[in-house]
């Protein structure tokens, strides 16, 4: 069956490739070599506390591009001036930043000597401006609203990318860029629509209706004027919102040229846990999970929930449609137990096998055991058991170590494709688990050593970042709420319920005990329409939130989810379907495996704190980047499609560019992009200093419109 070129599954991480870029720039006359200005690869961002700079430093931040925040609010800023923008290396004139973000097109005051400095900075140099957020104004490049235009929410606008947008910097969008409105009593997104005003250089990149007219107006677009370049951003978002997730990647090639270090992917995985296995079923009249350590009540009777070889059928063509693949994790006692209670027969069990390699397989502990201490289930809620002298009784390392090994030898004799250095625990046991264990079990780390394992899962909504266990690091896994023990929707709804509404409602008042951390619903869900009206909804725009943010973490449901009801595939599909409608098939999902994701990440650290730890250096001379740093470093980069090492192509493609991983050998590398790729040139001719404009206004969500400049108010 076709798949679905958009979530073309991508199983590497980003290509190694090397770190120093030359390029010829077309139709300019050739410049001595001691006249070609040096540009450093960092992004000065100026911030006002606002939450538009603050966004675009997130996905620097995130990407790993280097920059260098000055705060506008603090009065031990430095100054912006010349000497601060720029300066002299080795005879050479250089540019300490290779773009500028500003709050507005102008923070500061008027005929500041600091936005002389940055007009005359960006000319000379060719450094590009992004104007964060900003009043739509003349000094901007577009008409005041009042003009035909609009001021004021556009919750739920749909905008769109605009023919130079597709073939420009947003080229990775298929054209839809929807606005979020997630309330109906809370402004979300404030923005200025706009046309240009006459006689001004500005093309739009991303617009949409202007309410009450035919015309369309900015949101996004590019204004030039006095040798300058400017991003003119109408409206305001945070680093949250889906509106800015979808352009923030093409914000940043703009500043950059497509240039620059840090890169990044659009990342979904998803690990099935408990595959063998049974999970035990909620039940909605004892408002507690039979089975369970927490559910005492003598009525308790285990219901267990079991995939069927119908649902891996079921699972296996679902896969080939979405052209995406799953990762189980499997507990092989799960069918020996089984195959012991009927005659030796497990159809699930047959049929997995057989589908084998449709699926990536991690191994998840043979019964799926606690591993941490050894729970004390005789209060509620559990505790740890403890030795006559008072000390934690744990679980031995050879017991932690028999889970991990007859797992694998079961998976190994069963065919499984494992990759025998990653390991999923039972409820991510062995680990710190507050309030009962404060400290992880230390026996895991051994018994890790023991089998061999480098890379263990780890629950994210406990420990988000990684952190090393023994021998194996950390990979946090996002918890889907769509719960381990519902095979049904109307069961997941009543659970769902209990959580979420107060007592007065019937619920447990969970939501009322812990206000920081859960919201009570206003009313129980309707148990027939509230899993796919509500909670469906919700899960899909919470993990292709994390999918837009550049954030590899797994996400994890468990085997009861793809049986019965089959209630994981409405939130899987909502995801997957999406991302397809907002991004073009230059940027298809990247879907790795546990251990590629766990190394991602660490790659990512190492790499922040080379850049934070001042280690870095990297620039631009002409028709070269130069990056050094650490030997043996991994380090990433983005460059134009076209760019070759060493007569190979650099790289991955990805979004319309090349971008990867390498590492740096002690000596630099060297790249070679297209000739067409933009540059840093000096200005000829360019005339005198530019006067700075005065500053614009800038709007907080659901504020009413300023009165423009000039205007009776």
């Amino acid at each position: 069956m076709k798949r679905n070129l958009r979530t073309t599954l991508l199983t590497t991480g980003l290509t190694t490739g090397a770190l120093v870029a030359a390029l010829v720039l077309p139709g300019t006359t050739a410049l001595a070599d001691d006249a070609v200005p040096r540009v450093d690869l960092r992004v000065l961002v100026v911030t006002d506390g606002g939450p538009a700079t603050d966004a675009i430093a997130a996905e620097l931040d995130a990407a790993g591009t280097p920059y260098t925040k000055v705060d506008l609010t603090r009065a031990d800023r430095p100054v912006i001036d010349a000497g601060y923008l720029a300066d002299t290396v080795g005879g050479r004139d250089r540019a300490k930043f290779q773009a500028v973000v500003l709050p507005n097109d102008n923070p500061f005051p008027a005929n500041s000597p600091e936005m002389t400095a940055l007009a005359n900075f960006e000319r000379t140099f060719d450094i590009p401006q992004v104007d964060a957020y900003t009043y739509a104004r003349p000094e901007a490049g577009l008409q005041y609203p009042v003009y035909g235009g609009y001021s004021g929410s556009v919750d739920g606008a749909r905008a769109q990318v605009t023919a130079a947008g597709r073939s420009g910097p947003f080229g990775y969008l298929e054209g839809a860029v929807p606005f979020e409105d997630n309330s109906p009593t809370v402004g979300e997104s404030y923005a200025y629509l706009s046309t240009p005003v006459a006689g001004a250089d500005f093309t739009p990149y991303v617009d949409a209706a202007i309410p009450g007219t035919t015309k369309r107006g900015s949101l996004v677009g590019e204004y030039r004027h006095d040798g300058r370049r400017e991003l003119v951003v109408t409206f305001v978002y945070n680093q949250y919102q889906q509106q800015f997730r979808l352009l923030a990647r093409g914000i940043v090639a703009w500043m950059t040229g497509g240039v620059h270090l840090g890169a990044s992917r659009n990342y979904f995985a998803v690990h099935v846990d408990d595959v063998f296995a049974a999970d035990d079923r909620w039940n909605s009249t004892l408002n507690c999970t039979p089975g369970d350590v927490d559910c005492t009540d003598p009525n308790a009777t285990p219901d267990p929930i079991r995939m069927s070889a119908a649902d891996v059928d079921h699972a296996v063509t679902w896969q080939d449609t979405r052209g995406f693949t799953l990762d189980l994790a499997y507990n092989a006692a799960g069918s020996v137990d089984f195959r012991e209670d009927n005659n030796g027969a497990d159809p699930l069990a047959d049929r997995l096998v057989a589908a084998r390699d449709e699926f990536r397989w991690i191994n998840h502990t043979y019964t799926h055991a606690f591993l941490g201490c050894e729970q004390d289930t005789s209060v509620v809620p559990w505790r740890c058991a403890t030795l006559p002298n008072g000390s934690v009784k744990w679980v031995t390392r050879q017991a932690v170590s028999d889970e991990i090994a007859l797992n694998r030898v079961w998976g190994q004799s069963a065919g499984l494709p494992l990759a025998d250095d990653e390991l999923v625990t039972g409820e991510h046991s062995g680990l710190r688990v507050l309030p009962q264990q404060s400290v992880d079990n230390p026996h895991l780390g051994p018994a890790l050593a023991d089998n061999g394992i480098a890379w263990l899962a780890s629950d994210n909504s406990r420990e988000p970042g990684q952190r090393q266990v023994g021998p194996a690091t950390t990979v946090p896994r996002y918890p889907m709420n769509v719960f381990y023990n519902a095979g049904r929707a109307a069961e997941q709804v009543d659970e769902y319920n209990w959580i979420y509404t107060s007592r007065a409602q019937g619920g447990s008042g969970i939501c009322e005990d812990n206000p920081a951390t859960t919201t009570c619903l206003p009313a129980p869900l309707d148990p027939a329409t509230g899993y796919a009206n509500h909670i469906v909804p919700l899960e899909r725009q919470i993990a292709l939130g994390h999918v837009l943010a550049n954030d590899p973490k797994p996400h994890f449901i468990h085997q009861s989810n793809l049986a019965e009801d089959r209630i994981a595939y409405p939130v899987l599909d909502g995801v997957l379907d999406g991302y397809d409608a907002l991004f073009a098939a230059n940027t298809p999902v990247v879907n790795l495996r546990m251990k590629d994701i766990g190394q991602e990440l660490r790659q990512r650290a190492a790499w922040r704190a080379a850049v934070q730890g001042g280690l870095i250096t990297a620039y631009r001379v002409g028709g070269t980047v130069t990056i050094e740093g650490p030997g043996g470093l991994a380090v990433p980069a983005t460059a134009t499609a076209g760019t070759l090492r060493d007569g190979s192509a650099f790289g991955e493609a990805y979004a319309g560019k090349r971008s990867g991983w390498t590492s740096l050998a002690g000596a630099p590398l060297t790249l070679t992009l297209p000739a067409a790729t933009p540059a840093p040139s000096p200005a000829i001719g360019s005339g005198g200093p530019v006067s700075a404009p005065a500053p614009a206004a800038r709007v907080p969500e659901g504020v009413a419109d300023p009165v423009p400049p000039g205007s009776d108010g």
